[in-house]
């Protein structure tokens, strides 16, 4: 019996990306493809998702009345690496694999906040004098594929690396050639731009606090590609009135933006919504790379990915 596989995305593929993966199930045999593309309405998903087998979204809400509505459904991958958008316990509830899509959007997001850097430090491109890179330090707060290339573009611009993560070793951070920190604490303290790079979940959510970002060095610059929520934003207010120095940059808006622009404007850049994976190449990446999880789950049980319980 053929399989259905939904593609639900608010912000739809690339063409490109949808014909590869009709190929990839052409050639598979025995599944069925369906497109909900660029919706506006919860119902639309709810009755989209009830007879399907396999669900396929990007930054889509997949709650837990989303994850009822279904009667088939037997895996769900999110296209791309955070995975917060969907009910992990209502899906695990259900008997439902979730899997994300880790590394396809590393490359686009690191561009992305190097992007975003220059722009702040030169100051929005105002005609004023800004200043370089070269010779700075920066730190990966989180060292997985997002970091790695955050290192790798910043020896282009011959910067000095440094990284902390809490679940790598000195010796596997220390085997690319970046500076190891033993803490956030340290991490903040040494280098001149910071970029966040890690998940949002229990464990950090609002870690990044006034605490923490006292300190940093004078002028120093923190870019967030990560999740807003990451961020203590009562504490990032504070801080940024006490060190009039300090630069931030976000690939996603915070809730106190308006507030933060009304005194800060010129130390901070926004997106108008979240572009770290707004490439053509990641968006072609990152579906493929979903229904080739998809059929491998279907056909050899594969669940290297499976990100709940």
């Amino acid at each position: 019996m053929s399989k259905t596989i939904l593609i639900a995305t608010e912000k739809p593929f690339a063409g490109e990306a949808i014909v590869k993966i009709r190929k990839i199930i052409e050639n598979a045999a025995g599944y069925h493809l369906e497109l909900l593309e660029a919706y506006n309405d919860k119902s639309t998903l709810l009755k989209a998702v009830e007879m399907v087998d396999a669900l396929i979204v990007r930054s889509d809400k997949v709650t837990a009345e989303v994850i009822g509505a279904s009667k088939n459904l037997k895996i769900i991958v999110r296209a791309g690496s955070g995975f917060d958008n969907i009910d992990l316990d209502k899906a695990s509830e259900k008997g439902i694999v979730v899997m994300n899509t880790p590394g396809q959007n590393a490359n686009a997001v690191a561009e992305l906040a190097f992007g975003m850097m220059l722009g702040l430090i030169r100051n929005k491109y105002d005609g004023t004098p800004g200043t370089e890179l070269k010779n700075k330090r920066i730190g990966m707060h989180g060292y997985g594929n997002i970091g790695k290339c955050m290192a790798i573009i910043a020896k282009g611009f011959s910067m000095k690396t440094y990284a902390y993560d809490l679940y790598l070793s000195k010796a596997v951070v220390e085997q690319d050639g970046v500076n190891y920190c033993k803490s956030a604490e340290e991490l903040y303290s040494t280098c001149d731009f910071i970029s966040i790079n890690i998940p949002a979940n229990e464990e950090t959510i609002k870690c990044i606090d006034y605490k923490l970002l006292s300190k940093t060095k004078d002028g120093a610059l923190l870019i967030n590609t990560a999740r807003k929520e990451l961020i203590d934003e009562e504490g990032l207010l504070k801080w940024m009135e006490d060190s009039p120095r300090f630069l931030y940059a976000s690939d996603i808006k915070p809730d106190c933006t308006d507030e933060i622009n009304k005194k800060c404007s010129k130390r901070t850049l926004f997106t108008s919504k979240k572009m770290g994976a707004q490439t053509a190449e990641a968006n072609i990446n990152s579906g493929v790379a979903s229904v080739n999880q998809i059929v491998r789950f279907f056909e050899d049980d594969d669940r290297i990915f499976q990100v709940n319980e």
